[in-house]
């Protein structure tokens, strides 16, 4: 299984920018996925997670600021990325917890980060 992230860039504080990320391999089934992030010198933090069923959870300093959505059909999930501020600079990584097989175990995937810069 392969997550490949995309969309990051360079944007002016105040700016949008719109993430995909696209999971791809030997799926059975997707149950959540979710956006982390990771700042220099800093830990890894969740952003945003989004539920097989639609539901979804937002760390409080991007309520209302961004949006996670997904696309069962095609495995993908956006983050759509408002006001952004220079403290949203970072690396985001998209994570998926996916059962291979039928009635197999689940397990943690990872893409690789893309990079998000808010100039300020």
């Amino acid at each position: 299984v392969q997550l490949q992230a995309s969309g990051g860039g360079l944007v002016q504080a105040g700016g949008s920018l719109r993430l995909s990320c696209v999971a791809s391999g030997t799926i059975f089934s997707i149950d959540h996925m979710a956006w982390y992030r990771q700042a220099p010198g800093k830990q890894r933090e969740l952003v945003a997670i989004i539920y097989s069923g639609g539901s979804t959870n937002y760390a409080d300093f991007v309520k209302g600021r961004f949006a996670i959505s997904r696309d069962n059909a095609k495995n993908k999930i956006y983050l759509q990325m408002n006001s952004l501020k220079s403290e949203d600079t970072a690396d985001y990584y998209c994570n998926a917890n996916i059962q291979n097989y039928y009635k197999g175990e689940k397990s943690e995937y990872w893409g690789q980060g893309t990079l998000v810069t808010v100039s300020s």
